[in-house]
């Protein structure tokens, strides 16, 4: 696989490329921001796996190239960044990264996230478990063909992973989802670290839609969506 890594430190990049070359990724370093977007251009090589982007960098901010990335492109993007506020992940959650790793992180787990973000890319025709066109939760509704939200008529601009959480949960509303369950249906995985980001995303997800209430957690089992009362 290819692998985009956005770094402006030389020394943390050689000795990040030299593990992930060691694990059969073919890595291009990129040293800024625009590097990054100028290395996504070419149409006649090999497409990236993923883009790993560090959001120190020194020509600009490392959200606007989170962006820039998402408007040209739905190759994964994992963030990583010394900001472990949840706010901070939220923003870049919601800027369209799949998923975000905190500094100083171990090896293994960011390569089971990599790994899993190429493996929810693979599988992105196939994440539908229900043939119905479309689901209604209160004001809320879910077009699962097309992949879009509304709240009350206003289109809600989700993330892959937001959006097949929240389609998870509307099937079966009521019903509280194991914390395990979601991560294998979703994330396709049963590592435990996935557990942060499955707080993350709720978080995210009760934000954009405005509706705090409507994705309730269970404490020590999972979380349930719970309709609106009339």
């Amino acid at each position: 696989m290819r692998l985009l890594l956005v770094e402006d430190d030389d020394h943390v990049a050689a000795a990040l490329s030299a593990v992930l070359s060691r694990h059969g990724f073919q890595v291009v370093h990129a040293r800024s921001g625009e590097e990054a977007l100028q290395a996504l251009l070419p149409a006649d090589k090999e497409p990236f796996g993923v883009v790993l982007l560090d959001l120190g960098l020194p020509d600009q901010d490392g959200y606007e190239v989170c962006g820039k990335i998402r408007k040209r492109s739905a190759i994964p993007v994992i963030m990583v960044t010394a900001r472990s506020d949840v706010r901070s992940r939220i923003h870049g959650l919601n800027l369209g990264a799949d998923d975000y790793v905190v500094k100083p992180y171990d090896t293994g787990e960011l390569l089971a996230r990599i790994h899993a973000v190429a493996r929810r890319r693979t599988a992105a025709g196939d994440t539908g478990p229900t043939p119905l066109a479309a689901l209604r939760i209160g004001t809320v509704r879910i077009e699962l063909p097309t992949r879009r939200v509304s709240v009350d008529g206003q289109e809600v601009q989700l993330t892959r992973k937001e959006f097949d959480l929240l389609a998870l949960l509307a099937q079966r509303p009521g019903v509280v989802f194991r914390r395990e369950q979601i991560i294998s249906e979703v994330w396709r995985t049963s590592w435990e670290g996935t557990g942060r980001t499955l707080e993350v995303h709720v978080a995210s997800l009760r934000s954009k839609l405005r509706l705090p209430a409507l994705v309730e957690t269970v404490r020590g089992v999972g979380y349930r969506l719970v309709p609106p009362s009339d």
